[in-house]
């Protein structure tokens, strides 16, 4: 007398459903995560022991022949006020960062000058440096 069933369970493991769950939590990831851009002159950082990392919105450029950027958009000097007094009202944030992107042989007179209006603007002023 046999009592045991013909059907045997299968015992292998699909790994279909896991894959697109890997998948998906990867292009989830890819989608949300914020990419860093890098400023749009060249310009050589000075080192910091800090590693502090600012997401920038508003990035100001100043490269060592004194050329001028805001936001990847190039610009004179007495031209930078009313460029960064833009780029603000265009972000409509109440929280306003302007990361500055300064070659180490800039004089700090510049330095200066552009934080001090971005203060007037009420907006948060961060040094980009790269690490030591």
């Amino acid at each position: 007398m046999n009592l045991g069933s013909k059907h045997k369970p299968d015992t292998a493991f699909s790994l279909a459903s896991m894959t697109d769950i890997v998948f998906l939590l990867l292009i989830f990831f890819m989608l949300t995560s914020n990419f860093i851009t890098p400023s749009g002159l060249p310009v050589t950082l000075p080192s910091s022991k800090s590693n502090t990392i600012v997401i920038p919105k508003i990035t100001v450029s100043i490269t060592k022949d004194l050329q001028f950027a805001v936001n990847d958009r190039k610009v004179g000097e007495a031209m930078v006020e009313q460029a960064l007094t833009e780029a603000i009202k265009a972000t409509n944030s109440e929280e306003n960062v302007v990361v500055l992107h300064i070659d180490k042989e800039v004089p700090v007179q510049y330095l200066v000058r552009v934080a001090g209006v971005a203060t007037q603007l009420k907006a948060k002023v961060s040094i980009a440096t790269k690490p030591e």
